[in-house]
């Protein structure tokens, strides 16, 4: 059996996307070989796909078929608003297309999908969200971080780093307190504010850390640092978005498990 047969037995009894109805769906967090079997589904529906900047040019190209509609956000960059989107979403699915909103990671990670559910319910537009690897467990698995492990953490806190001030911005110095690992999406631009509550938290100079550029993507680059020098380390080895930040000890783990070559 070929693995497209495969893939098509396991898909087979999935719903259709029907004219109308919007998929929110995550592309995992860069590498095609993540995206989950439901989602290679919908992009072989889809007559628009609207997707967004960190989702390759190869996944796009999946939906041959389907008009592109580019809305990538990044930061510091000029953006098309939210709003512009989720107006996007309901035209579309008003003008009875077949509609997939392709965001990298998971949609309703850090990625506005919670948002664009929302104004599609208000319109009285069917959706389904559709799951995808969520960018700190496809890229701390890539970079040889374990997620949890026993005696190390039961729990570990996923966090946004590109708030400094709003209702989003997480109470670092709390966090902190906990002792639990945090991995901090798109946390460049504010990293030693960032630090500096972590540490106001209690979090010792000395906590293992990492820096995971374009996680799971060919050109993947793991840096890894202490709290009390992750700032420094950050700018001398230029490291870019998008890049995950991960605070704690699984980051001492990682020469611990790493797989013999």
């Amino acid at each position: 059996m070929t693995l497209s047969d495969t893939a098509a037995k396991l898909v087979a009894h999935k719903p259709r996307l029907e004219a109308g109805h919007v998929w929110l769906a995550g592309a995992g967090p860069g590498d095609p070989g993540l995206l989950t079997l439901e989602v290679l589904a919908a992009l072989a529906q889809a007559d628009a796909l609207v997707h967004d900047a960190l989702v390759s040019d190869e996944i796009v190209a999946v939906a041959e078929q389907a008009e592109k509609f580019f809305v990538g956000k990044r930061g510091g960059r000029l953006s098309i608003p939210q709003a512009d989107i989720n107006g996007l979403l309901v035209r579309l699915a008003k003008e009875g297309r077949k509609v997939v909103r392709l965001k990298g990671g998971h949609p309703t990670v850090f990625a506005r999908g919670g948002e664009e559910a929302a104004a599609l319910v208000e319109h009285g537009i069917p959706y389904r969200i559709l799951p995808g690897v969520t960018s700190a467990f496809g890229g701390l698995a890539s970079a040889g971080i374990p997620v949890t492990m026993r005696g190390v953490n039961g729990a570990v806190i996923l966090a946004t780093g590109f708030a400094a001030v709003s209702d989003d911005r997480p109470d670092w110095a709390a966090l902190a307190r906990t002792r639990h690992p945090i991995v901090i999406y798109m946390g460049l631009t504010h990293l030693a504010e960032t630090v500096a509550d972590l540490r106001a938290g209690g979090l010792l100079d000395d906590t293992p850390c990492a820096l995971i550029e374009n996680a799971t993507l060919p050109q993947q680059r793991t840096v890894v640092a202490t709290l009390g020098t992750l700032t420094e380390t950050a700018a001398r080895e230029n490291v870019v978005s998008p890049s995950l930040i991960v605070v704690g000890g699984i980051v001492a783990l990682r020469d611990r498990i790493r797989s013999p070559q």
